[in-house]
């Protein structure tokens, strides 16, 4: 079976970020499981060709390499309906819409010029349904356990945070070492700065307590009143819808303990509780940190779970050979 993979190879199209998430999970994974897969990477190719030439591109290499699906990952604007509707009339085509909860419009928009999108929202196929739309596929996020494993290290950090910058996240990480917990934080516009893929796995095997925090802008009065730049933030922002995130399942695929804000759908794909931990809200953020900081014994029980649970349900091989079976396409994963 023959994919083109339509996605960013860097991660926002920026190469000093390393690698995208696409190309790590999506890609590698498509690779290692035994599919013939080429990638097309329209930023690349954008900056190289502009709009028009690329995708005229993209058509070329459809029509040339003649693939029985096309993946795509969009970013903005950078392909054009007309493209897309092109590239359609030559291969089965597939759109994933990870963040469809909150950018709702560019969801709507894009989903009727593929034959099938996705969507990590376990109540989506019944609310795309409702708008006539009945080709949507549930997909959360899940792992490529090639790159994400347990590296049997010693712990280095009692509590980390892996992840970009956001003021909320900021706010919170403040509230934990007013507390006198000591947290390691790296990532986007964080001053330690982004850490290569390698460096993440290993912080998360190299932690007690990893935190997985929400980016979606908080309505606590305590954050808002914190600074003007919160407040304005608040405003400002589209993102106040939590979801299922990737990093849900990358640390537990390392079998490390988490500690992550609660999302609707989180308890379909863990014990909550009992393979992996979650505070309600930044009061019991504090709490829970300091009474799993203390029971080493609770800790590793429930990341082993996690684990277990993770590598039996979570990873991409299996998400794609489900989606892959819903399209019609054959399963030839070597491992699934």
């Amino acid at each position: 079976m023959k994919i083109l993979l339509v996605c960013m190879e860097y991660d926002y199209g920026d190469r000093s970020r390393g690698r995208s998430y696409e190309y790590y999970n999506f890609f590698e994974s498509l690779k290692s499981t035994g599919y013939d897969v080429e990638l097309f990477d329209y930023m690349e190719e954008l900056r190289r060709l502009g709009k028009a030439a690329m995708n005229d591109a993209l058509l070329d290499r459809v029509t040339a390499m003649k693939p029985d699906v096309a993946i795509f990952s969009l970013y903005t604007d950078q392909l054009t309906p007309e493209a897309v509707d092109k590239v359609r009339d030559h291969t089965q085509t597939l759109c994933f819409f990870h963040d469809d909860t909150w950018r709702v419009d560019f969801s709507r928009f894009w989903a009727p010029h593929f034959h099938y999108f996705t969507s990590p929202d376990f109540e989506s196929k019944r609310k795309y349904e409702r708008l006539g739309m009945h080709h949507s596929l549930h997909m959360p996020f899940g792992v490529n356990e090639v790159r994400y494993k347990p590296l049997d290290l010693e712990k280095k950090y009692d509590v980390s945070f892996v992840g970009a910058w956001h003021p909320y996240r900021e706010w919170l990480i403040k509230r934990l070492e007013k507390a006198g917990i000591s947290v390691y934080v790296a990532g986007y516009r964080w001053p330690n700065g982004i850490v290569a893929h390698e460096e993440m796995v290993k912080i998360f095997n190299e932690s007690r307590i990893n935190l997985n925090l929400s980016n979606s802008t908080s309505w606590d009065v305590r954050f808002l009143a914190s600074s003007p730049r919160a407040l304005l933030n608040r405003l400002r922002s589209k993102k106040s819808v939590e979801q299922l995130k990737a990093r849900h399942f990358e640390i537990n695929a390392c079998r490390a303990f988490q500690l992550s804000y609660y999302v609707d759908g989180l308890e379909r794909c863990y014990r909550l509780g009992e393979e992996m931990a979650i505070y309600l809200d930044p009061d019991d953020l504090v709490e829970k940190v300091r009474y799993y900081l203390d029971d080493d014994a609770l800790r590793n029980r429930m990341a082993g779970a996690a684990y277990e649970r993770t590598m039996s349900e979570h990873t991409y091989a299996k998400r794609f050979a489900r989606v892959f079976s819903e399209m019609g396409q054959p399963q030839n994963f070597k491992s699934v």
